[in-house]
């Protein structure tokens, strides 16, 4: 199945937008006790985005932030027929975990569909586990997802296409970095590396 590739004027607009929202999430009375990190990416400590994730992960059962507590995460938002932001993106993700050796098994990726009326979890579960096998996908409802990417502050909205079931959808293109007590620390924007990627984790494990 096909699907409309993002215009390069649109990355353009969402990496300007990713570029400014540390700014926008520098608010009164959003403080943290968190060591200062010198992060590769944004630091976006203080933050407490994604508090909110409730989906559904691959096999059914639901998952909230609390289910992963104790390992450090990736989180991303994306679809399994997005043709060329998401497979980038889990690449470097795999890249990252492989430079970062035994370390790896203490990080998650997992990648939350925008996408949940045709990502089932049959399907995300074979997507996000071609990159790597520890690699988590989660699914779940529209109010779900609502509810889930309002919690991170994360963009993505439907592109009509041809006919109603070949569309795009538009979504943010950054990594959340969270910490092993499920706070968020860093947004890692695409133009970072793998080896900037697997930096930043390091300062968390």
């Amino acid at each position: 199945m096909m699907d409309m590739p993002f215009s390069l004027p649109r990355r353009r607009l969402l990496a300007a937008a990713l570029s400014s929202l540390p700014l926008a999430l520098a608010l009164p009375g959003c403080s943290s006790k968190a060591e200062p990190l010198p992060f590769e990416g944004n630091d976006i400590t203080g933050s407490q985005l994604g508090r909110d994730l409730d989906m559904i992960d691959t096999t059914g059962q639901r998952r909230t932030l609390a289910d992963f507590r104790g390992k450090v995460l990736l989180v991303f938002f994306g679809y399994t027929q997005c043709p060329d932001v998401c497979p980038t993106a889990m690449a470097q993700a795999a890249q990252a975990l492989q430079l970062l050796g035994d370390k790896a098994g203490e990080v998650r990726v997992i990648m939350v569909s925008v996408d949940p009326a045709r990502d089932t979890p049959e399907i995300l579960g074979a997507y996000v586990q071609a990159f790597d096998p520890s690699f988590v996908g989660l699914t779940g409802t529209p109010e779900q997802l609502d509810k889930t990417a309002r919690s991170f502050k994360a963009f993505y909205a439907k592109e009509p296409g041809p006919t109603p079931e070949h569309y795009a959808m538009n979504h943010s293109s950054a990594f959340y970095l969270m910490d092993r007590e499920g706070e968020a620390r860093a947004l890692l924007g695409p133009s970072l590396t793998p080896e900037d990627m697997a930096h930043d984790i390091k300062l968390l494990l």
